[in-house]
């Protein structure tokens, strides 16, 4: 497993903790991800797609609500709401990794976490998102 995916898994773990529990971001950082035995470089880039995630949390549970137009947001289970985020934030905000990589990631995760359906899930609402963001830019 690539270092960057064990680092996108701390990083699902770490927002599935925030989801659930209501803990402080600080203290689930420092219970998960500054703990895990990964390379420092991944526990770095964990970190910060963590807290990236939950300093636009609004913007991107938002860009979720309009693309999941069949289900309501609460009926979408944590971990799939959590693995769109990751996928989200990376496709919004780290324009160093190619959209392609960030949906692939994205499903990995759904297929190992998710239940059967969640990585079409997953892949259906990020490549809508992808559509949108790629319009904008052409206009």
């Amino acid at each position: 497993m690539s270092a960057r995916r064990k680092a996108r898994e701390l990083t699902l773990k770490a927002l599935y903790a925030y989801d659930i529990s209501g803990a402080e971001v600080e203290q689930v950082s420092n219970d998960i991800i500054r703990t895990s035995e990964i390379k420092a470089e991944s526990k770095k880039f964990s970190e910060n797609l963590f807290i990236t995630v939950v300093q636009n949390i609004n913007q991107i549970d938002h860009l979720i609500k309009q693309n999941v137009k069949s289900w309501d947001f609460s009926r979408v289970a944590s971990i799939e709401k959590n693995i769109l985020r990751l996928g989200i934030c990376e496709l919004l905000y780290y324009g160093d990794i190619p959209p392609a990589i960030s949906i692939d990631e994205a499903i990995e995760l759904a297929k190992k976490y998710g239940d059967k359906d969640s990585k079409n899930f997953v892949n259906a609402v990020l490549d809508a998102i992808l559509k949108d963001m790629n319009k904008s830019i052409e206009k």
